[in-house]
């Protein structure tokens, strides 16, 4: 079967999705201590989520990267998640989408969350023919995240590494098998029209 260009896949539930994001120990450690995002998180810096995991170890390096040596899956509302895609503006000018550049950009300014679409990667890292989604929250989505979509909290620094370890040792069967398992997620129409979601 063919994979659409852009198509979101991630481990999700009925009510819920995970999503990934990489920090230092003391983020990680602080908000897994409360259970959610604490100081020393800056609600004031965008926050960049990503649902496929391959793309989150391809980022941090499989947690080796300094200041990415922790990687966390973050359970969100599925209504959350939503809402984000469909206030989001695309990261670049989409002649298909937009007027026009000068109205692309005043959206970008004004919109609480940026999307864009980068390569999926292998199991190996290589970049692959279809695109993967990273979602860019900032001002009200940033507090909307940490104060009403957060479900819970989990390290998943030993998986990466352990996952890591099999490729290491060249066996991709064991490797693959830790993988957490992702599924196209089923957006609603109107809300794969902004994000440009196949």
């Amino acid at each position: 079967m063919t994979v659409p260009r852009h198509q979101i896949r991630a481990a999700f539930t009925a009510d819920t999705v995970t999503v990934y994001q990489a920090y230092p120990p003391e983020i990680a450690d602080a908000a897994l201590a409360a259970g959610r995002f604490a100081p020393p998180f800056k609600r004031e810096r965008m926050t960049w989520i990503k649902p496929s995991f391959r793309w989150m170890m391809y980022r941090c390096g499989w947690a080796l990267k300094p200041g990415q040596e922790r990687v966390l899956a973050v359970e969100i509302s599925r209504a959350g998640f939503e809402w984000a895609l469909g206030h989001a503006c695309l990261s670049a000018y989409d002649p298909r989408l937009h007027p026009d550049r000068d109205a692309w950009r005043r959206q970008l300014r004004t919109s609480p969350v940026r999307v864009q679409w980068d390569p999926e990667r292998s199991l190996r890292l290589a970049p692959l023919p279809y695109r993967s989604v990273q979602v860019g929250l900032s001002g009200e989505a940033v507090h909307r995240y940490v104060d009403e979509w957060l479900v819970g909290l989990t390290d998943v620094t030993a998986l990466a590494r352990s996952i890591h370890a099999r490729l290491t040792d060249d066996d991709e069967p064991a490797a693959t098998a830790l993988l957490p398992v992702e599924l196209p997620y089923p957006l609603p129409p109107e809300v794969a029209r902004v994000v440009d979601a196949g």
